[in-house]
């Protein structure tokens, strides 16, 4: 199988969003525009709640779904169709916006730690405006696959090497997302579609992928060349987020929250959130 190396590395850029949140884009920032069919990708994590306490009033989405995957802390959510729910620690949230939404997400929680990531995920054309929905699974729900080797593997999306599947259904990128756990001078193996974009996000340690002599450091991101598989070695306790999806290979024209494939659709947007039809 060929194996994926590291086709670049990208640091984090602190910033805010919301009422204030501090988070660190990774996605969405210069050096990193996109990434199809991941559009963004922001970490956030602090146990000072100024830095959190604001949350994500309400604000308005179209074209595009929004991944919410906590782990710590909880958060709140709410919409202008009636639905509400609370992430929890471990737990996950699919959203897709579709044709328009209008949310909030806000921390259930005064004190104490959260952390956790928000990764949007592109809709193809004909999918940007269809009816918004959720996929929603409490922590209790996530499968966790366990190796002898200590490594721990919750799965978002996809299936591991070993046939493990995930919680989430898409058939727009059919994509993989898990959250690895990987004790010092151990291997973790993945095999992937040769050529479906992905990346790794490196949240706790200090790992090395196949037999590059690049190593990612806590807080880059390693955009992954094609291949059929994957090889991560951590030198020392090591925890990151591997995604992958199939490139929607569209334009892509974006306005804050709107995502779209024209100008016009985007003009189309702000003119129906303006006017209150989503």
């Amino acid at each position: 199988m060929t194996q994926r190396t590291i086709k670049s590395l990208h640091d984090g850029l602190k910033t805010h969003d919301g009422a204030d949140v501090k988070l660190t884009r990774i996605i969405g920032q210069p050096s990193l525009k996109n990434l199809d069919p991941f559009l963004m990708l922001d970490a956030f994590g602090t146990d000072e709640p100024m830095d959190y306490i604001g949350g994500f009033p309400p604000h308005p989405h179209r074209g595009f779904e929004t991944v919410t995957y906590l782990i710590a802390g909880n958060m709140r959510h709410q919409d202008n169709q009636g639905n509400e729910g609370v992430i929890r620690t471990g737990g996950v949230q699919w959203m897709t916006a579709g044709r328009g939404i209008i949310h909030s997400e806000m921390p259930e929680q005064t004190k104490g730690l959260l952390m956790g990531f928000q990764l949007w995920v592109n809709l193809p054309s004909h999918a940007k405006m269809s009816e918004p929905k959720y996929q929603e699974y409490e922590p209790e729900q996530m499968p966790i696959e366990r190796h002898d080797n200590g490594a721990e593997i919750r799965v978002i999306a996809g299936t591991t090497y070993l046939g493990t599947t995930g919680l989430i259904k898409n058939e727009f990128v059919d994509p993989t997302y898990l959250d690895v756990t990987l004790p010092a001078e151990q291997c973790f193996k993945q095999s992937l579609k040769t050529d479906e974009t992905a990346f790794i996000y490196l949240h706790e340690g200090e790992v090395q992928i196949a037999d590059n002599s690049l190593t990612i450091q806590a807080g880059q991101l390693a955009v992954l060349s094609a291949g059929e598989s994957v090889e991560v070695t951590a030198y020392q306790p090591s925890r990151f987020i591997l995604v992958a999806g199939s490139p929607l290979k569209e334009p892509i024209v974006q306005r804050g929250p709107f995502v779209m494939n024209t100008e016009e659709e985007i003009n189309q947007a702000m003119d129906d959130y303006q006017n209150n039809r989503f």
